[in-house]
């Protein structure tokens, strides 16, 4: 019985604390686009590179 007089008070601080950091990371935007970074990673940019080798195959072809 003694032991629940240091635990709930110890549960109820780290519920706040928890609710502290969750509160902190909506704040600072860190919910805000969740599908983003995966819809980037799928999405290559070939065409950009390709149109880089271009000039330089012809470049080399005209000398």
């Amino acid at each position: 019985m003694e032991s629940l007089y240091l635990l709930i008070p110890l549960s109820i601080v780290l519920a706040l604390v928890i609710a502290v950091i969750f509160w902190w990371a909506t704040r600072s935007g860190q919910f805000d686009d969740m599908e983003g970074p995966a819809h980037r990673i799928l999405m290559d940019d070939d065409r950009a590179s390709r149109d880089k080798a271009i000039p330089e195959s012809k470049d080399k072809a005209s000398s």
